[in-house]
């Protein structure tokens, strides 16, 4: 009878391990899995804090949506493909007819991220390891479970597209040769099933393609796929001693203060961009934002990134009349997006891309005139005259508040004049205009106060700025030029840019004259 009881208890031990391992990745990573640290050692699989981050998100959306659909956004060597060939491992052998697959951009990456699955099945313990089957270069076999991996790379077109696969792990998939080609074949191979797995992770490579326009529909909520991002600075392994006589520069202060690094990685940082020889180099390999990731190495953008970062984080009061700026759809992907702006304060900006005709927009424009009793609404010409036309329609009220603006129009401000009285070339229409002191109130030293969006800080950062050849006028990249890069269009900031349009005071007019002349600032531009 002991020995019965003892039998029992042993049997009912085993079932609790095996449960928790099959039910708890971190758990079953610590004590089943190996890997090769970058020092060459082989150790136990403990997530790092990266690794972690995008576990938790991961599980999170599998538990809203029962499958998972995810974008990482990272820098280099911060463990991403070593989390999710792991994961896919455990999933593949505690599952029936679990097919994994691995598409990376070099057959140097698809050799090194096999091994890696290789080197976890090698080490296995006995109570988890599954029978292998088949076992070489592109394929590792779990016959009884009629689960298992296949690896291949991304230059060859179609490449998975006839299989079925259940985990799909895209590795650096902003440098696939054929990208388009594979999100319309091997990742297709992926059903629209419950508990079915697509991760992709890249680190950037500039404003284009396809994992960059799917990053930003996934930051806009746009779609299946979520975004997750990875900082460069959540990797303990980039830090390096404090050099004797080390001090920070104004910039590296600026970027230690916004981001929270201490001396010891940015003493790293400092080491790292001389290697690179290249600061934008390091943005784009070792990102602190979503931005940077893909800023276009070269690509000097009119608003930086800092001052958006800075002013993302600021919490200062709205003070001042409310301006509204509205920035139409047009067509295609652009978005129907409206800003609301208070002195300092940019309190919200809402957008929708969806379909929406002139009377439904002119109604939601009214709504929001009626509720929040704006000094002023500025309206793009481009897109919104028939708005604006509807909304005047009904009443002096609206006239009062409403102003139609045209971007291409001759600035509205006098000519500006250099420290030593000599008059500058001015900006080259409204919509540089616009934009110029949209930027000027970003850098102004009392502070500015934005949405914390990633999506906000993209559109600020898009364009690129030059100067007529002839007229030496300020130019802003256009938008024809940023969609020829794969830029979309600026829509969200524009609609703050608009706030901009011209002074206003602190109460509507009581007519359709212009605002009395308060100085090209008036309070903070309204």
């Amino acid at each position: 009878m002991r020995t019965c009881l003892t039998n029992s208890t042993a049997i009912d031990r085993e079932r609790a391990i095996r449960r928790r391992l099959r039910d708890d990745f971190e758990h079953y990573a610590a004590k089943c899995l190996k890997i090769r640290k970058k020092s060459g050692k082989v150790e136990r699989f403990v997530l790092n804090r990266a690794q972690r981050h995008i576990h938790e998100r991961v599980e999170d959306q599998r538990r809203r949506t029962g499958k998972v659909r995810a974008i990482v956004v990272k820098g280099r060597q911060q463990g991403a493909s070593t989390y999710i060939g792991g994961r896919y491992y455990w999933r593949t052998t505690h599952r029936r007819g679990c097919r994994a697959y691995i598409l990376t951009h070099e057959q140097t990456a698809t050799d090194n991220l096999f091994g890696m699955v290789g080197r976890y099945h090698d080490n296995c313990p006995p109570l988890v390891k599954p029978v292998t089957g088949a076992s070489n270069a592109k394929e590792l076999s779990f016959p009884k479970l009629d689960s298992g991996y296949q690896v291949a790379t991304a230059g060859t077109k179609a490449t998975g597209r006839s299989n079925t696969i259940q985990l799909f792990h895209g590795s650096e998939v902003a440098f696939w040769p054929n990208a388009a080609d594979h999100f319309a074949g091997s990742i297709q191979a992926v059903p629209d099933e419950p508990d079915t797995e697509i991760i992709l992770e890249s680190t950037g490579n500039g404003l284009a393609g396809e994992f960059y326009e799917r990053a930003m529909n996934a930051m806009r909520g746009i779609g299946d796929y979520e975004l997750i991002f990875v900082p460069w600075f959540w990797e303990d392994g980039y830090r390096r001693p404090v050099p004797d006589g080390f001090e920070l520069d104004e910039e590296e202060a600026k970027y230690a203060d916004l981001h929270g690094c201490d001396l010891e990685q940015m003493a790293w940082r400092r080491a790292k961009i001389t290697e690179l020889r290249d600061p934008m180099k390091f943005k784009q390999e070792y990102p602190a934002t979503v931005l940077e990731a893909f800023q276009a190495v070269g690509h000097d953008s009119f608003i930086k990134a800092d001052v958006v970062d800075k002013a993302r984080k600021a919490n200062l009061e709205g003070i001042g009349p409310l301006i509204i700026g509205v920035d139409p759809k047009r067509e295609g992907k652009d978005r129907f997006s409206i800003a609301w702006r208070r002195g300092r304060q940019v309190s919200k900006v809402e957008s929708d891309d969806a379909p929406i005709t002139n009377t439904q927009a002119a109604s939601k424009l009214k709504d929001i005139i009626d509720r929040d009793k704006p000094a002023r609404m500025f309206i793009d010409a481009g897109g919104g005259a028939g708005i604006y036309d509807i909304l005047v329609g009904w009443g002096e009220k609206y006239r009062r508040v409403c102003r139609l603006v045209s971007f291409g129009s001759a600035p509205i401000h006098p000519p500006r004049h250099d420290k030593d009285g000599r008059e500058l070339a001015g900006d080259e229409n409204r919509r540089v205009e616009m934009w110029r002191l949209s930027r000027e109130w970003l850098e102004d030293e009392g502070g500015a106060d934005i949405p914390d969006k990633d999506t906000l800080q993209a559109d600020a950062c898009a364009p690129g700025y030059g100067y007529h050849p002839t007229s030496s006028k300020l130019q802003l990249e256009s938008k024809r030029e940023m969609k020829r890069r794969g830029v979309r269009s600026t829509d969200e900031w524009d609609s703050i840019a608009l706030t901009f349009a011209e002074p206003v005071g602190d109460e509507p007019e009581d007519d359709d004259d212009e605002p009395e002349d308060m100085g090209e600032h008036g309070w903070m531009m309204g």
